[in-house]
């Protein structure tokens, strides 16, 4: 089931305030400090294409893809001016590209969507089948303790200019599985608002579990540190940052 349906048409206005420039920008970081040239990327989970252009836009070549087809319409739409770029409609579980890179990426925690830990190997094991010798696979997650404690059985509400939701959580201890249940009332003129509704789920994974995993499809080097920064994460830490080299 595609869990961006109607949700992806206001996507971009829900993150209207995230800085993707400088999450580019610490990609780059994270590339110069591991001496890794490179002109071309995969992205796995590109959504509407938010990172995608910031790296369109810095001179990389782009290979991205996505589960929902209704964020890739919207990413089609926002991308169409640029050359160097192709999309995908894939799974991150079992995609196929017949092409090997240097860098793949994956932002803004999709990796925690992944729910069955076999999938996810599968996933980490497809990354490191498309990756050259030496090539990096940058990617995020909301830590544990985000998902279980700041996330966790709470509820949240936001009232933005044409778009209200609420947001109510629910988190199994048994499973480390949350599931948002998320509520939108969306309106073009201010006046009239529809409602919709979408649940998503997340799984939280330990540091260790991630490091496990990816040292088992073969990973040798591997890296976690707060995201956006190059220090050390604390129980406290809510985006945990990986850098695994192959």
């Amino acid at each position: 089931m595609d869990n961006y349906v109607q949700f992806a048409n206001i996507y971009d206005k829900l993150m209207d305030d995230f800085d993707y420039s400088n999450w580019a920008e610490y990609i780059v970081e994270i590339l110069n400090r591991n001496n890794i040239e490179t002109n071309k990327i995969l992205e796995l989970a590109c959504g509407t294409g938010n990172m995608t252009i910031e790296l369109l836009k810095r001179g990389y070549k782009v290979d991205a893809f996505d589960l929902s087809n209704d964020m890739l319409t919207q990413a089609q739409q926002k991308l169409s001016k640029f050359k160097n770029l192709r999309l995908f409609h894939m799974d991150m579980t079992n995609f196929n590209i017949n092409t090997s890179y240097d860098v793949a990426i994956s932002i803004c925690d999709s990796i925690n969507y992944i729910l069955d830990k076999e999938d996810l190997i599968k996933t980490f094991s497809n990354v490191y089948n498309h990756l050259n010798s030496g090539g990096v696979f940058i990617f995020d997650i909301n830590s544990k303790y985000k998902i279980q404690t700041v996330l966790g059985n709470n509820t949240f509400i936001e009232d933005r200019e044409s778009v209200f939701y609420t947001w109510d959580n629910r988190y199994n201890l048994i499973t480390n599985i949350g599931e948002y249940y998320l509520t939108f009332f969306t309106s073009t003129d201010g006046i009239i608002y529809k409602r919709f509704d979408e649940m998503h789920k997340q799984r939280a994974y330990s540091v260790e579990e991630i490091h496990s995993m990816l040292e088992s499809v073969g990973f040798k080097h591997i890296e976690f540190t707060n995201a956006f920064e190059f220090e050390e994460i604390t129980e406290k830490t809510e985006r945990v940052n990986f850098v695994a080299i192959k």
